[in-house]
């Protein structure tokens, strides 16, 4: 019995009373579910975000959501091969699925990872270091970045029903920001599937996320400006949503990824024989293969070189014809079948255009053998490889898309001219570039970048490890200029911050420190009769501060640590050479022997709370220091993060060393590891 999908409503499921729409198997034309949203109240579902699921997840600090997200990705980790399963229907092989299921996964598990490791234990997120915008210091700015008090509405495409979900949604829940999503219809009987496992598991607090099966309705006519639009699909619905009068009106955030002519150019020293050619064959064929080249990455345009076109068309002909289209159950098969048959029929009419520009030297539009499946039931598709002779602004190969397994051949003459044929396409989400040569690396990533939102560089040095053209990666940003949609996603901690509001604090520096939970340049500090490294972390309170003993450097002091760590540079030992530097009065201390004698100046020696020093960072020398200056240190507690779970916590110190005349010779921040108060412990 074929079952209808339902919506997820108002933390409750809701099935579609009417007007449902038939969603079939991609392999064999078989009805899979009904999906309809009739009867969704979509003005009560934004309220129910904003009122129930934003409030809820706000009250979580980044670690805590960091956790949640976690506890996700292991719940529905250990649940996955049913969605593998049904995976298959959407024409998917296994190896389809891992980067739809798996990839959409190592997505909430990277996010749930940068945000214990990025992000504070705490709800505000302070953006960069303060500003210091009055003269005495005494008035300051700070930016930081609150979530927004609204809803992402995250409009999904049929090509990625699983990752197309979760990546929009891991940024958006470490945000603290509640979800509404809708999935391309085609495709959202494994969406769904997915979405109920994530409601099973309990994890997400009430009104956190929401599921539409079907149309959206009236939802866009009550948008506000805390709400934003995050799209996947097609240029012409992104530019309607894009259009509507409540987001022009609202200021909406819109977000969107859209059609993309991705490009890979192989450098003119990359010839048949070198490994950097072999990579190239590899990338085009896999690009066009995999989830049957329906990848808004996937290489929509092969530019090689003239000299080379030959080699590279024989070579992909070649491969093309090992590839095995069929039945995508089977382990044997390679490619298996579009989304569906009103998407096949797209891609011929596309394929028809492409080919006015130039000849088909792979593959047919209306014929495929198949492994165990039926051409007349299932959206199968042979792999299509057009040689585009035209390659003029205006030819179809920079203007037209053909959404599967399909690429373009275009010859070039020289760099500049690759170059100016990648940037016809007019903005696309991913280019490549294969050569073995660093400068023709340079000239050509360079000037294709304002075109295209992530340039892979592969070569032979990095091709073992290289995770390919088309993979989206959580780290780095999703998207791309012009007809690729203007947006970006992920990108690490960037893709949170599209869902918070940025904000420029401005008030007395210990004002901001309270606020932002901080210690800013100038605030009010504490002192404290017990060594801040005899403190356990819930003890510490931002703005202790310690003024340590002296130290007076001496001649044998730079000397000895000359001798100990090698550094004998002149301006060190030499005091006629250090006076001819424009820098310095005669001989100067180690800026390492003055950071390492501070060190020794506000460490506690014995074990206490403070477990270990993990680094510094953003060290300056402001000042030289020469023999006879005296030494001093302000150690401040900067910053505290609590780790949810552990046994210690990490706290920053605001180090400053000053000299005798009390002037900053070097600046910079310590991080420790500093335990917690054990459990029934005296805190006095």
């Amino acid at each position: 019995m074929v079952r209808s999908l339902e919506s997820y409503a108002q933390d409750r499921w809701h099935a579609g009373a009417r007007d449902a729409i038939e969603l079939r198997n991609a392999v064999n034309g078989d009805v899979v579910a009904l999906a309809s949203s009739s009867g969704l109240d979509f003005a009560a579902m934004l309220e129910h975000g904003r009122r129930v699921g934003g409030p809820a997840l706000r009250k979580l600090t980044f670690h805590q959501r960091a956790l949640m997200l976690k506890a996700l990705a292991q719940f529905l980790d250990e649940r996955k091969s049913q969605f593998y399963t049904l995976s298959t229907a959407t024409g998917a092989t296994r190896p389809d699925s891992r980067g739809d299921i798996d990839g959409g996964l190592a997505t909430l598990f990277v996010y749930a990872s940068k945000g214990r490791r990025e992000l504070p234990n705490d709800t505000v997120y302070v953006e960069g270091a303060a500003e210091i915008v009055s003269r005495g210091g005494s008035f300051i700015g700070q930016h930081v970045c609150v979530p927004l008090e609204g809803v992402a509405v995250q409009i999904n495409a049929y090509n990625f029903p699983c990752w197309g979900m979760l990546e929009k949604l891991a940024p958006c829940l470490l945000a603290g920001v509640p979800a509404i999503v809708k999935p391309a219809s085609s495709t959202a009987y494994l969406t769904e599937a997915v979405f109920r496992a994530m409601v099973e598991s309990g994890i997400l607090p009430p009104g956190a996320v929401q599921l539409v099966c079907g149309g959206l309705g009236d939802l866009f006519d009550h948008l506000t400006c805390q709400d934003v639009v995050a799209f996947t699909g097609s240029a012409g619905t992104a530019l309607k949503l894009r259009s509507h009068p409540r987001v022009l009106a609202q200021s909406v955030r819109f977000t969107a990824e859209t059609d993309s002519l991705n490009c890979s150019v192989l450098g003119p020293d990359a010839g048949p024989g070198t490994p950097e050619f072999e990579l190239y064959v590899k990338e085009v064929v896999r690009e066009m293969t995999a989830k049957a080249g329906q990848k808004c990455t996937a290489i929509r345009r092969a530019i090689v070189p003239e000299r080379h076109l030959a080699a590279v068309i024989e070579t992909l002909c070649a491969r093309l014809a090992a590839v095995r289209v069929g039945n995508p159950a089977l382990a044997e098969v390679d490619m298996g079948a579009l989304a569906s048959l009103e998407q096949r029929a797209q891609v011929r009419a596309r394929v028809a255009e492409l080919a006015a520009a130039g000849e088909i030297v792979y593959g047919s539009p209306e014929h495929v053998d198949l492994l165990d499946a039926d051409a007349a039931r299932g959206a199968f598709l042979s792999p299509i490889l057009i040689h585009c002779r035209d390659r003029d602004a205006d030819s179809a190969v920079h203007r037209v898309e053909a959404f599967g397994p399909v690429s373009t051949v275009i010859g070039y003459g020289d760099v500049a001219e690759a170059v100016t044929i990648a940037n016809l396409g007019q903005g696309s989400l991913a280019a490549s570039v294969v050569t073995g040569d660093d400068q023709i690396a340079r000239t050509i990533a360079l000037g294709i970048a304002p075109w295209h939102g992530r340039v892979l560089v592969l070569n032979r040095d990095c091709a073992k490890e290289s995770t390919g053209h088309g993979v989206p990666l959580p780290h780095l940003v999703h998207g791309g200029p012009g007809r690729a949609g203007g947006g970006e996603e992920m990108g690490g901690v960037r893709g949170v911050l599209h869902y918070m509001q940025r904000t420029a604090l401005q008030g007395s520096p210990t004002t901001l420190t309270r606020i932002c939970n901080r210690w800013m340049p100038g605030a009010a500090t504490s002192a404290t009769p017990v060594h801040p490294f005899r403190r356990f972390f819930e003890e510490l309170n931002v703005g202790d501060t310690t003024h340590t003993a002296t130290h007076t450097v001496t001649i044998d002091d730079i000397e000895r640590f000359a001798k100990l760590t090698g550094d004998e540079f002149y301006a060190h030992m030499d005091e006629e050479a250090a006076r001819a530097n424009p820098f310095f009065d005669g001989r100067v201390a180690h800026g390492y022997f003055v950071v390492s004698r501070a060190a020794g100046l506000f460490v506690d020696p014995a074990p206490g709370p403070v477990l270990a020093n993990y680094g510094l960072e953003n060290l300056r020398f402001t000042k030289p220091v020469y023999p006879g200056d005296t030494i001093g240190v302000r150690f401040t507690c900067k910053q505290k993060t609590a780790r949810e779970g552990e046994g210690h916590g990490e706290v920053r110190w605001d180090t400053e060393i000053r000299n005798q005349n009390g002037e900053t010779v070097a600046a910079y921040d310590v991080l420790t590891m500093v335990a917690r108060r054990p459990l029934g412990s005296d805190p006095h």
